[in-house]
């Protein structure tokens, strides 16, 4: 009975094991409500590394320390796959200690023999001489060499989306600032008379906002990839874009085709923002996380620069509604993430109408 207890939790142990790889490594799709074990390590492990980061009230060492999270917990997963492995074929493995020789002497012997064939390390003092015992050493090997083949196929994957999802980020400096603003992306396309470029980065980036809805869904671990410049931060850079395309549909009156791209900017964006939203149980508040105050100045800036802009009231009213779509999942995440709050993005805990004097009190550790 002790020996088929054994086996059938060592079974169990690989089902799982097997099924969390297939979830977030082979299927390129979000799995959420399905059980993945990987979700109870890396949330949980990063809920511990930003207590400690956030610690140091010296932006440049939290954010190098925030910033080693994402490869550190890619790391985690793939430990965990390896080690659940090993403990479930040694399971498996001491519970046909008659068909080994020569017999395991304990359960830690059987566990040496699963990490030598898993990995491969073995040396061949202990051979299998059932025909059981075979078939699972030979499985256990096959599931070694597999693994090693997601492993790598896994890294090339993470990173070559994450080059790609960071290209555009850097270039957005030139136009949005560092930290980047959707403000400021207006103003400098305009002082420049560049309005093809204002509809060039709404396509880019409607483009990379598909790109990443399908990469960061399946490969949730790259969320926590942070950008690995100073000042920028992939969440900021998105928002920015997304209140540029919010202004020029509520703000702005422009004849020729801007506002389209915008709107498609919009409408793409605001996509990738509810699966975001959906994939972390975030729950939008419907309000636009901007004070009116601040929307007038930014009108004003806007007719400075050159542009026209409708009436205030209307446009408040459009611009209100349009941002109440995205602004508190955004927000949400990029206090999940401690990402350093950017303009109208991030931590606005300070806000006339939220009433937390413990966090308007930090506010002076942050960056604005």
């Amino acid at each position: 009975m002790l020996q088929m207890l054994e086996a059938t939790i060592g079974v169990v142990i690989l089902a799982v094991d097997f099924y969390d790889v297939f979830q977030s490594v082979v299927l390129p799709r979000p799995s959420i409500g399905k059980l993945r074990v990987s979700t109870w390590i890396v949330r949980p492990l990063w809920a511990i590394w930003r207590w400690l980061g956030n610690r140091d009230s010296r932006i440049d060492r939290r954010e190098n320390w925030l910033g080693t999270f994402g490869p550190v917990g890619l790391m985690a997963l793939l430990g965990f796959w390896s080690l659940s492995s090993i403990l479930g074929y040694a399971l498996i493995i001491d519970s046909l200690r008659d068909q080994i020789q020569p017999p395991p002497q304990d359960f830690w012997t059987s566990l040496y023999f699963s990490a030598g064939t898993l990995l491969p390390l073995s040396y061949g003092e202990i051979l299998p001489i059932g025909g059981v015992a075979r078939i699972v050493i030979i499985a256990e090997s096959a599931t070694g060499i597999a693994l090693i083949a997601l492993v790598i196929s896994l890294l090339f994957s993470l990173y070559a989306s994450f080059q790609r999802r960071e290209e555009l980020v850097v270039t957005l400096d030139a136009l949005a600032g560092a930290p980047p603003a959707g403000l400021q992306i207006l103003e400098t396309v305009s002082s420049h008379r560049m309005p093809d470029e204002l509809r060039a980065t709404f396509d880019d980036w409607r483009r990379w906002s598909a790109a990443v809805l399908e990469s960061h869904l399946a490969y949730p671990i790259l969320v926590f990839f942070r950008s690995s410049h100073d000042n920028e931060a992939w969440l900021n850079s998105f928002g920015a874009v997304m209140d540029a395309a919010t202004l020029v549909l509520s703000t702005l009156v422009i004849e020729d085709a801007t506002e389209g791209h915008a709107r498609l900017m919009f409408k793409v964006g605001n996509h990738l923002v509810e699966d975001l939203a959906w994939y972390f149980r975030f729950k939008n508040v419907g309000v636009p996380i901007v004070e009116r105050q601040e929307f007038d100045d930014a009108r004003e800036r806007l007719i400075k620069a050159g542009y026209n802009c409708r009436e205030g009231d209307a446009a408040w009213t459009e611009f209100a509604s349009l941002r109440s779509m995205y602004a508190s999942p955004l927000n949400q995440l990029a206090q999940r993430l401690s990402i350093t709050p950017a303009t109208w993005i991030g931590d606005r805990s300070y806000l006339p109408h939220v009433e937390r004097p413990a966090a308007r009190a930090r506010v002076p550790k942050r960056v604005r």
